[in-house]
Order: structure tokens, then C-alpha cells, then sequence
């Protein structure tokens, strides 16, 4: 496939894992922004894992992308090298070292943090911190055994040095990709993580202004991921291991994701987040309270309301899960809650609309589910769908989720009408019982209900679905929230501001 290239550009948005690989979410968004501003030049620039991890494009690049380059952080290399014995960089060493000391010393530090931006100075193809020396020097390998021996509880030396490659390798590369990208203006993130560190080398090195959009929280999804990953090792025995604590080798990388998003903090400005919770979350990590501001999601209403006149009388006893069939979805939940709805009402059906190609194994389990509760005729798997195709056959949107930000399924149910039970996970308290008093005058739009609670999901769904004058006031108040708070229009208006602004800063520019 041939990408787009280009000598420069206005805006590059630096995207880890999601558009144009991966469809809806994230990516769905990024598709929303580059088409709301065709007078505006993009250059993507993709972090992935492996170049096999990925399919073909979900998106088509719109023509205001101009330039497109991908990177993968865990590429295997073609051809093995004998590597030679290095000494290292006295420079670059002591530079690690200073940087080692601050950590240790005080890591959310004014210290630690000026400490390490001096590294990523020196971590260019032509700085003193160079990807060989950390790779086979003496004084590389020296460091991490001093490391090894004074802080890790791990007893596997070998799984604490591998550890430490694995984590701190793709850091060079994202210094290269920083030197030599095309020119721009300025740079907007999707997330921290890795995508963030090279946002914030970026506006380090070259002065760009750097925007930082948070839809989740990068570092609590990362936390999510790190507690329940099973290729992290914790090599300690029955004797050593105290089941309140995580294993060192767990608590290096959460620690790691924490030390790169607070570096992407310093460095953009400003940093948005979908709704206010997570805006105090991001300060609470690090964040400078004066340059964060929240701007949540719309939606084109237009798109949806002409289906609200398709839905029958009464509502349908249809509970519709759109979604990715993976497990921060917890589609079992949603599962175990349709044996309860079919118990108490033999016709209620439960729909799985989304992709299935991300996790095999957890759809494999999913569906060895269905079969053991006996709801073959009951729960459908869909795959991916048209969303204006459902939304008039169905009663309500369902979000089962252990971790959201704001959904932009349940405002496309809203724009059409259909009311909501979704878990109490991110914007959805606020979606559907209001941000202030205003928005909580127009009632509810569905029910909350916890996290991973069947009983509690099935019996908030049959309420709604038996009531159907508290059904039709969900749906009222659903209708009226979106159009006030959560259109397009609203967010395209807060975002232009946000590029003016940037691009108003951007280097060169008087």
C-alpha cells in the first residue's frame, strides 16, 4: 500500500494502536477531527506493536492527510548483528546516572523531570545516549546489575534485565522518529503512553506547541492491562510472595507509564479530557491544573434522528451491546445478565454488535458462555454493524464495561432515542444522570448500575423495559441531553479554538 508523503504539514497527530488500523472508539473520533477541518494539512504519525499485529486499513485516509509514516516499538529485525563490546559514553553516562539519582531521590520531582529531558536531548542519533551503549556496554550493564541488587524483589535476573530492555528500548526509537519527522506546526496526541513520549520530544526539541487529548486515562487503562497480564512474571515463591503487593517486575512498569505520561504533561499545553472527573484525575497524575480544560465528544444528532420515528409503540425487549468483544468490555457480564432478563422474560433477546477479531480466545469464551447458560436463541453475536440499522429495533443500549471514558455509543442510542443501563465507568454517571443541576433537570436517561454485577445489570433492564412510561421519559431526557450538550457542532467550535491557538504559537509564526 502507498502512504501519503509530504515535506510538511500543520498538525500531526501521533496515534498509538488505533486509527486507521482499528475501527471505532479512539479511532472513530480521529476520523471525526481530521474531516471537520479540511483547511487544515495532517501527517499521522502510527505507534504500533508489530507490523503482524495489524490488518489493513479500517479508514480511508481523507485528503487533507498528507503525510502518513508507521513505527513499530517491537519490530524484529531482519538480520542479527554480532554485537562488539562497547565501553559507553562517559557523557551520556553520567547523564543516566544524574537521571537515576533524581529518580531515586524524588521521581515527581522539578529535579527528576529536567534530569530526564537532558537524556532525551542526548538520546538522538547523534546525542551521547546512545541505544548500543545501553544495549552491550560495560557501564549499561553495570547499572542495571547496581539496580538489581539494591532494589529488585524479583529474584530472576534474567527476567528484571530483559524487563528493562523490553521497556526502555522503543525510547530511541522514538527519539529517531522525533528528529527526523517532517516539519509541522504543531502536534496534537491521542493518549500518553508512548504516543505522549513522543509527542513530548517533540515539543521538547523543537519547540512545537503540543496537544494532549485523553479519552481514557492512559496510565489506569495501562494499570488494567499490567494487573491482569500474564506474561509478566512474578518468579517469587509460596514463602516470599505477599499477595497484597504486585510483583516488582509489575509495579517497574506501571511505574514506567506513570514516570512518561507526567513527561507528556509537562510538555502540553493544553491537556484535554473528555469530562471532569477525569480532569481532576489528570492533575491528580501530574498534570498543571491551569492548562487542563475538558471538551466531551459529539455527535452529527442529524445522523440519528430521523430513527426515532422508526421504533415501534413499545419498546423492543432487545438489550443491544455495542462493541469490541474484549474483555474491558465484559461482555460475560452482559451474558450472565440475559439468563436473568430470559428468566423473567422469555422474549428478551440480547445483541453482541462489534468486532470480533481482536481477542479470538475471549470471543471463543464468550460464546462457550452462551452455550452454557442455554441462550443459544437468546443472545446473538452480530459483528460489526451498521449503528443506524439496530438502534430502531432495539429497547436499550447496554454498556457493560470495567472501563470507559465517554462512550460514544450511548449518545448515538440517545440521539435516537433509545435509553440506556450502563455501568458506573467513566462520563456514564454523568451522561446519564447529568453533570449539574441544570442537566440533571432533564432527568434520566437510563440507569447506572455497578461494575461486573449481573443481577443488578438484567434487573435495572427489566424495570425500564416494563415500564414503559418511565421508558418513554428516559428516552425524552436522552434526546434532550444530547442535543444540548453533546453535538458535533459544539465540539468541532472548542477544538478550532484549540488549533488556532496552537498554530497561532507554532514556531516561526509572529
Amino acid at each position: 500500500m502507498t502512504h501519503p508523503k509530504a515535506q510538511s504539514a500543520d498538525i500531526a497527530l501521533v496515534l498509538e494502536g488505533t486509527y486507521p488500523y482499528v475501527r471505532g472508539g479512539v479511532s472513530g473520533w480521529i476520523n471525526q477531527i481530521i474531516h471537520a477541518y479540511p483547511e487544515h494539512r495532517f501527517a499521522i504519525v502510527f505507534l504500533g506493536s508489530r507490523r503482524e499485529d495489524y490488518g489493513d486499513f479500517k479508514y480511508q485516509l481523507p485528503a487533507n492527510v498528507v503525510h502518513f509514516e508507521e513505527h513499530f516499538l517491537y519490530a524484529n529485525g531482519s538480520s542479527y548483528e554480532e554485537p562488539l563490546a562497547r565501553a559507553g559514553d562517559p557523557v551520556g553516562h553520567a547523564l543516566v546516572q544524574r537521571l537515576l539519582d533524581a529518580l531515586a531521590e524524588d521521581p515527581i520531582s522539578a529535579q527528576a523531570m529536567r534530569a530526564f529531558e537532558a537524556v532525551v536531548e542526548q538520546m538522538q542519533p547523534d546525542g551521547s545516549v546512545q541505544l548500543k551503549d545501553f544495549l552491550h556496554s560495560r557501564r549499561a550493564w553495570e547499572v542495571i546489575c547496581e539496580h538489581y541488587r539494591r532494589h529488585c524483589s524479583d529474584p530472576s535476573f534474567v527476567d528484571f534485565f530483559w524487563t528493562v530492555r523490553i521497556m526502555h528500548q522503543p525510547l530511541w526509537l522514538l527519539a529517531r522518529v522525533a528528529q527526523q519527522l517532517i516539519d509541522v506546526r504543531a502536534v496534537h496526541c491521542a493518549s500518553t503512553g508512548y504516543a505522549g513520549l513522543l509527542g513530548g520530544m517533540l515539543a521538547q526539541t523543537r519547540g512545537v506547541p503540543l496537544i494532549l487529548s485523553e479519552h481514557g486515562i492512559y496510565t489506569k487503562e495501562r494499570k488494567i492491562d499490567l494487573f491482569k497480564s500474564e506474561w509478566i512474571r512474578d518468579n517469587r515463591n509460596i514463602f516470599q510472595r505477599d499477595p497484597t503487593e504486585l510483583s516488582y517486575l509489575r509495579q517497574m512498569w506501571i511505574q514506567f507509564f506513570e514516570w512518561i505520561g507526567r513527561y507528556c504533561y509537562q510538555h502540553a499545553d493544553p491537556i484535554i479530557a473528555l469530562y471532569e472527573a477525569n480532569r481532576q484525575r489528570q492533575i491528580a497524575d501530574g498534570a498543571p491544573a491551569e492548562r487542563t480544560a475538558s471538551i466531551p465528544n459529539g455527535i452529527r444528532v442529524e445522523r440519528f434522528s430521523p430513527l426515532r420515528a422508526e421504533r415501534p409503540a413499545e419498546p423492543p425487549p432487545i438489550l443491544c451491546l455495542i462493541g469490541r468483544v474484549v474483555p474491558i468490555k465484559d461482555i460475560k457480564t452482559f451474558i450472565r445478565a440475559m439468563r436473568r432478563m430470559v428468566n423473567q422474560r422469555p422474549d428478551a433477546q440480547g445483541w453482541i454488535a462489534g468486532p470480533e477479531d481482536e481477542d479470538p480466545t475471549y470471543v471463543e469464551e464468550c460464546r462457550n458462555l452462551v452455550r452454557s447458560l442455554g441462550l443459544q436463541q437468546h443472545v446473538r453475536f452480530l459483528g460489526m454493524q451498521r449503528v443506524e440499522d439496530l438502534m430502531p429495533k432495539i429497547g436499550l443500549v447496554v454498556l457493560s464495561s470495567i472501563s470507559e471514558a465517554l462512550p460514544l455509543v450511548l449518545l448515538e442510542g440517545y440521539a435516537a432515542g433509545v435509553p440506556t443501563v450502563a455501568t458506573d465507568v467513566g462520563s456514564c454517571r454523568q451522561l446519564v444522570e447529568g453533570l449539574d443541576a441544570e442537566d440533571r433537570a432533564l432527568g434520566p436517561s437510563g440507569v447506572v448500575v455497578p461494575i461486573a454485577q449481573p443481577q443488578q445489570l438484567a434487573d435495572a433492564a427489566l424495570a425500564l423495559l416494563g415500564d414503559p412510561v418511565a421508558w418513554q421519559a428516559a428516552s425524552r431526557a436522552a434526546v434532550a441531553r444530547v442535543e444540548r450538550y453533546y453535538t458535533d457542532t459544539l465540539m468541532f467550535d472548542r477544538y478550532r479554538r484549540v488549533y488556532d491557538r496552537a498554530l497561532a504559537h507554532a514556531p516561526g509564526v509572529a
